[in-house]
């Protein structure tokens, strides 16, 4: 079991960043106790030294998606600004969100479309609409169906089918990409400061 969690500072202030790279490693010294993997995928650095504006990590293991689940939220590290020592301000909220990583790739192959002849329409005259020269081919593993009438030969009609089908896959998977990333980036944008799932503080000095 692997679970993809993004953590994020939002648009909050430095704090926030310098937050997230603390509750960073304990969400890895938690995950260690529980003898899960938490590998970091992507890490967007913040503007000081040893913040992060955001993190991808992976979490692999039994239980991952529980211990996903106990991290995912508003969360808040709670401690005196390192920038800003006027500041009584405590509480730096990052937030978590499980997401999607790699939308899978669909594997054109003829073997999974079905091709049937058909009478064409339209002009061409006597001949044409007696003779079953146009296309019609359904890719059976996404359900998309192209009709080509265009040749008046079959074999060709076929040819067009195939490539139709295939530009027609390409693009679905593009925007199902495109769908995953936008998914994302509205994670960067949800934070909701206040009433935390979860609050962390420094450990006690000594």
């Amino acid at each position: 079991m692997s679970v993809h969690l993004l953590l994020s500072a939002g648009r909050g202030p430095q704090e926030c960043a310098w937050a997230l790279a603390r509750l960073l490693q304990r969400l890895e010294s938690d995950a260690a106790r529980q003898n899960l993997e938490v590998r970091r995928v992507e890490v967007v650095p913040g503007d000081r030294p040893d913040t992060h504006r955001s993190a991808l990590v992976r979490i692999d293991g039994s239980g991952a998606e529980a211990f996903a689940a106990s991290w995912t939220g508003t969360l808040c590290w709670q401690a005196p600004s390192p920038y800003r020592t006027s500041s009584s301000r405590k509480n730096w909220y990052v937030t978590a969100q499980p997401c999607l990583v790699d939308n899978p790739r669909t594997t054109f192959t003829e073997k999974d479309v079905d091709i049937v002849a058909c009478r064409t329409g339209g002009p061409g005259g006597q001949h044409r609409n007696k003779v079953s020269t146009a296309v019609r081919a359904t890719h059976r593993p996404s359900g998309i169906v192209v009709v080509v009438d265009t040749e008046r030969q079959f074999s060709l009609n076929r040819r067009t089918a195939m490539r139709l089908l295939q530009q027609r896959i390409e693009h679905g998977d593009e925007l199902a990409e495109q769908a995953v990333t936008a998914a994302r980036w509205r994670i960067h944008d949800g934070l909701v400061r206040g009433n935390p799932t979860r609050v962390e503080r420094p450990a006690p000095a000594g």
